[in-house]
C-alpha cells in the first residue's frame, strides 16, 4: 500500500450544497469516505461506492445530555444493503451517516471486521459520546502486514471523520502509552487557586489538561450552568471523576478541557474565570503567564 506523503484533505460537495452529501479523499490514500445526512442518503444511494464493502458510523441525538452524540459503528460487504436496511428499521433512529471504503475494493470481510473492532474499541476508550454498540467485536485475525495496513487506514478514517462532523474519537482523557507522565514533562503547570483542593493543569496542543489524582469538589454549586452540569455528569458516568471523600472527587486519568475555565469549574464546582483560578509556582495568573509569553 503507498503512504502519501502529506495530510492534504480534499472534500467535494457531492450536490453542490455545503449542507448536502460530500466526498473526502486524503492525498493518494487508497480510501474514500462518503458523508451524508439521513435525508439525502436516497440520492445518492445509487453511487458505486455505496455497492463496496466498508465500516460506516451513524450519528443520532444521544439520550443523555451529558454527551454530543450517539454513535452506531457498523461494517459491511455492501454499504448499501446494510444501509437500506438501518433506513428501514426503528432501532437506528440516525441523522447522519458516514462510511469509509477502498477506492480499488481491495477491502476483505476480514479487514473491515477489524476496522469496525478497533473503531468501536477507540470509540468507548474516547468516553466522548453515547455508543450504541452493545459490545465490542473480537479482532480477527490477521497477517503482521495487513493489520499495519489496516492500522494506517483507522489513521487516516481518524482524520476525516472530525471533518465531517463526527466528533466522537476526540478523546476526553489522554492516553499514558502515548503521552507518558505530563506531570514530568517540561509543560508550564498551575494549580488551582484554593486551599481546599489540590489541582494541577497544563496547557498543551490537545488543549487543556486537569492531570491524574488532582482533587474537586464533589458538589456543584447552584450557580453552574446546564452545559457544566451535563459535563460534571459525563465524568462522573465514565469514571474519569470518581469519590474520594464527602466533600471531594478524584480525576482518574489526565482529562482534556477546551478552556481554563472549564477545568476550574469542574475542580471548584462552580462557575469561575479560569485565566485568574489558575496559578503558575510563582503565584502568576494563567492571564498573566499568557500576556508575558505574547510580548516576548
Amino acid at each position: 500500500m503507498t503512504k502519501p506523503l502529506g495530510k492534504k484533505l480534499t472534500v467535494y460537495m457531492i450536490d453542490g450544497t455545503s449542507y448536502g452529501p460530500r466526498l473526502g479523499e486524503i492525498g493518494n490514500w487508497v480510501g474514500k469516505s462518503i458523508y451524508s445526512p439521513r435525508s439525502t442518503i436516497n440520492k445518492i444511494i445509487n453511487r458505486d461506492e455505496f455497492n463496496s464493502p466498508g465500516v460506516y458510523c451513524l450519528k443520532g441525538d444521544p439520550l443523555d445530555d451529558a454527551y454530543e452524540e450517539k454513535i452506531y459503528i457498523g461494517e459491511a460487504e455492501n454499504i448499501k444493503v446494510r444501509i437500506k436496511q438501518h433506513l428501514s428499521s426503528p432501532d437506528k433512529d440516525f441523522k447522519e451517516l458516514i462510511f469509509f471504503v477502498s477506492k480499488d475494493e481491495w477491502l476483505t470481510k476480514t479487514q473491515i471486521k477489524y476496522l469496525e473492532s478497533r473503531l468501536i474499541q477507540l470509540a468507548i476508550e474516547a468516553k466522548t459520546a453515547q455508543i450504541d454498540n452493545g459490545n465490542i467485536p473480537s479482532l480477527p485475525t490477521l497477517h503482521e502486514a495487513d493489520i499495519s495496513d489496516m492500522e494506517y487506514f483507522l489513521e487516516q478514517i481518524k482524520l476525516i471523520l472530525p471533518i465531517m462532523g463526527f466528533k466522537f474519537l476526540n478523546a476526553s482523557t489522554v492516553k499514558k502509552e502515548v503521552n507518558q507522565d505530563f506531570s514530568k514533562k517540561p509543560h508550564h503547570t498551575y494549580q488551582i487557586k484554593s486551599k481546599s483542593f489540590k489541582a494541577k493543569m497544563i496547557e498543551t496542543d490537545q488543549g487543556y489538561i486537569v492531570l491524574k489524582n488532582s482533587e474537586a469538589k464533589s458538589k456543584l454549586s447552584n450557580s453552574c450552568t446546564e452545559t457544566y452540569r451535563n459535563l460534571r455528569r459525563k465524568l462522573l458516568e465514565t469514571g474519569i471523576l470518581i469519590k474520594k471523600t464527602e466533600y471531594k472527587l478524584v480525576f482518574t486519568e489526565d482529562t482534556v478541557f477546551n478552556s481554563p475555565s472549564a477545568a476550574s469549574n469542574m475542580v471548584l464546582g462552580r462557575n469561575s474565570n479560569g485565566f485568574m483560578e489558575w496559578v503558575d509556582k510563582y503565584g502568576k495568573t494563567f492571564k498573566k503567564v499568557q500576556e508575558d509569553i505574547n510580548k516576548q
